[in-house]
């Protein structure tokens, strides 16, 4: 399947680290995926296991020391030329997770908007830039007269709708969505889904969706990646993930997701990872193994063999 699915992005062997030379911290350890043209590609891990540096580091806002980018076969990572850094710039987009501190509180939603097009697109008149803004706007089900306001006279949801036109006045192609939801009421975020999924199905875009909630990307998402300390755990088609969770770490993390049944809730059993549970050393190293098309898993040859048996 992959064969005939076209690559917008491949990450191979990302590193990103922070701290000094002499106490250097990996954020992100050796990581590689590709996401195809159109899909939906859900990226999944408890707080501070690496998912947001890899967004940023994909949209070149942290450095990478080590591995490699590339968007439409061409590397966007490390020193670029002036011409790919203004294509990332117009083609890649990121919403923020938090609409309080992503928009500009000083500004009007007019600028916070049409910000972008100002880097890229200085030769717009001011009516064209205007007639942007508007239709940008009524694309995420806001009014056009909102552009003359400021943000904090706006709910959370309206907030994350501006990120969404922000994002979308520059016309990507992809769009890095960093927990777009976890901010807002649970009314709420099934209308920004729902939002994000319609503009996805009119324009054609591709999604990396951050979260760790696993039943919202569950529902979002063609393919999940699993991450734990900056390191991939495991990757598959969202219901080939759920049907056969081989990782314990993603066990874990299926098994805490909440039931709205109330019964289940209450004997449910919780599994908690513990990673002392794998014997890794120099001689039995972790590898990176494709166990069934399309369904990567990390583990030891010994760990694999499980793996392949529980399929």
């Amino acid at each position: 399947m992959s064969d005939t699915r076209e690559t917008l992005l491949e990450v191979r062997d990302l590193q990103v680290t922070f701290g000094s030379r002499r106490h250097p911290f990996p954020a992100v350890d050796g990581v590689s995926f590709d996401i195809y043209k159109g899909e939906t590609f859900g990226l999944v891990g408890e707080s501070g296991s690496g998912k947001t540096t890899i967004g940023r580091a994909i949209i070149r806002v942290n450095p990478v020391s080590g591995g490699t980018v590339r968007y439409q076969g061409e590397i966007i990572s490390g020193k670029v030329s002036r011409e790919v850094d203004r294509k990332v710039i117009q083609e890649i987009q990121m919403i923020f997770q938090d609409p309080m501190a992503s928009l500009n509180e000083r500004a009007k939603v007019d600028y916070i908007v049409s910000e972008g097009l100002t880097a890229t697109a200085g030769h717009l008149s001011e009516g064209e830039r205007k007639a942007r803004v508007e239709q940008a706007l009524s694309d995420v089900g806001l009014l056009p007269e909102f552009a003359s306001r400021f943000p904090h006279e706006f709910s959370g949801g309206q907030r994350q709708r501006i990120g969404i036109a922000r994002a979308l006045i520059m016309q990507p192609k992809f769009i890095i969505a960093d927990e777009p939801i976890s901010a807002l009421d649970v009314s709420i975020r099934a209308q920004v889904l729902n939002l994000m999924a319609k503009l996805q199905k009119e324009r054609g875009l591709t999604y990396l969706f951050i979260a760790h909630d696993l039943s919202v990307v569950r529902f979002i998402s063609d393919r999940i990646a699993v991450i734990h300390k900056g390191k991939l755990m495991e990757l598959a088609e969202s219901e080939q993930l759920f049907a056969h969770p081989l990782h314990p770490y993603t066990r874990s993390l299926l098994s805490a997701i909440p039931m709205p049944d109330p019964v289940w809730e209450r004997n449910k059993q919780l599994l908690v990872y513990d990673p002392a549970q794998h014997h890794y050393s120099e001689s039995n190293p972790p590898l990176w193994k494709e166990l069934e098309p399309g369904h990567f898993v990390r583990g030891s040859e010994e760990e694999l063999d499980i793996y392949r048996k529980m399929l």
